[in-house]
């Protein structure tokens, strides 16, 4: 005999969320510690691939397993392994080619989650690695992280402001400065990434390491989309003596991330721009 249907309670019909950007930078996401399935769902939902978010060398359930976590902003703002490493290996190509340089000072005045900074050290092993990051919430998480993998990185509580003004670099020393404000509305799915409205501009950071470090010279990385604004990007290149940009083809068409290199008192005598 057949049984009659049964009658689904309200609390088994789930809508399916979808874990991508808009969500994870709104409230409550935003600033809330994910759990490890939300990270996966996030790399699954936007970039099919759940193992998207990885960093410090370690696929998400590895890192979750150590004891490393991270905010949804985080999730979505951060620079995971694979593009941190391309970045970390064409900056570290260009210091070297600076001359007469013993030492290298890397800064990230954002630095977030710290991942960018730890795959330009390791490209550049040796130097001084130091990140500013100002929001109370990020900055315990990244300081916990960073604690728990042992990594020889100093993160400070501070705004990029503070933080510049009050750094001791030697003037004979390379400072190699990733600029990488946080985006916001600055990334249009239209227009693409105007970097004239990240916040802070990126150009207005440039202009604060220049006028803060006269002496010193200065390799500055920032990132950039696919779709960059062309007039925002010249405003970027025009304060540089020589530059450089560079997309990473390693995500699907569209949604790509690339890097303006550029350095300002020297010039790279030798580079290969391939």
């Amino acid at each position: 005999m057949a049984q009659p249907p049964r009658l689904r309670r309200r609390d088994d019909v789930r809508t399916r969320v979808r874990f991508d950007r808009q969500l994870l930078l709104r409230e409550p996401k935003r600033s809330q510690v994910l759990a490890l399935r939300e990270v996966q769902q996030y790399g699954a939902d936007s970039f099919g691939d759940p193992e998207y978010v990885s960093l410090y060398g370690l696929k998400p359930a590895a890192w979750y397993a150590r004891g490393v976590r991270i905010l949804g902003r985080t999730a979505v703002e951060c620079t995971r392994d694979r593009l941190g490493d391309l970045i970390g290996r064409d900056v570290a190509a260009l210091a070297h080619a600076a001359p007469d340089t013993n030492a290298s000072v890397i800064i990230d005045p954002f630095a977030g989650s710290a991942n960018t900074l730890h795959w330009i050290q390791r490209h550049l092993p040796g130097s001084r690695a130091v990140g500013f990051e100002l929001d109370e919430a990020v900055y315990e998480a990244s300081r916990r992280n960073v604690s728990i993998l042992s990594l020889d990185l100093e993160l400070l509580q501070v705004d990029y402001e503070t933080g510049l003004r009050a750094l001791a670099v030697a003037e004979d020393a390379l400072l190699v400065v990733f600029v990488a404000p946080p985006w916001g509305d600055a990334l249009d799915e239209a227009t693409g990434l105007d970097l004239r409205r990240t916040s802070p501009p990126v150009t207005e950071v440039i202009d604060l390491i220049t006028a803060t470090l006269p002496r010193q010279r200065l390799l500055l990385a920032a990132q950039i989309y696919e779709s960059t604004d062309p007039r925002s990007l010249e405003h970027v290149t025009a304060r540089f003596e020589w530059s450089l940009v560079k997309i990473y083809e390693i995500d699907a068409p569209g949604q790509n991330h690339g890097l303006v290199l550029g350095t300002i008192r020297w010039q790279p005598s030798t580079f290969s721009r391939e």
